[in-house]
């Protein structure tokens, strides 16, 4: 068994507002842009995970809505699940684990995020659930 994989388990949030815009952080610890999220604790349910990932992250309450894809690094053996929320209380700012946070169109998502997050948005507006992977950056085919 000591050959057996091992793999964490993350969740992440798409949080988004009225005018279809999402929430999202420039990570503290790498810089880049990404939905807020982390890993899922062991004693919680993937939506209370969802739920205390996007407040620690950028101070915001959320009601978790829908799972919208199940994303797998390769290169780290993370398997994220991500669902899409909408904000219900709160003040967005910057938090230990996010230096900046901001309301982003799908567009400006697009352009500052690497591909295989932004894969994340994009997939939270078409109302299915979708299963990707990916090596930290790009996406790869199966």
């Amino acid at each position: 068994m000591a050959d057996t994989p091992k793999h964490s388990v993350s969740v992440a949030g798409i949080v988004v507002d009225s005018d279809n815009r999402v929430l999202v952080i420039r990570r503290d610890d790498n810089g880049r842009w990404e939905a807020p999220g982390g890993v899922l604790e062991l004693d919680e349910s993937f939506e209370d995970g969802v739920r205390r990932e996007v407040r620690e992250e950028t101070g915001l309450q959320v009601d978790v809505e829908q799972l919208t894809g199940v994303y797998k690094n390769l290169s780290r053996g993370i398997v994220a699940l991500v669902f899409r929320c909408r904000p219900v209380a709160g003040e967005v700012h910057p938090t230990d684990e996010a230096q900046d946070v901001r309301w982003m169109t799908r567009d400006q998502v697009e352009a500052a995020m690497t591909p295989a997050f932004a894969i994340r948005v994009i997939d939270a507006f078409d109302g299915t659930v979708h299963t990707r992977i990916h090596d930290g950056t790009n996406l790869v085919t199966a």
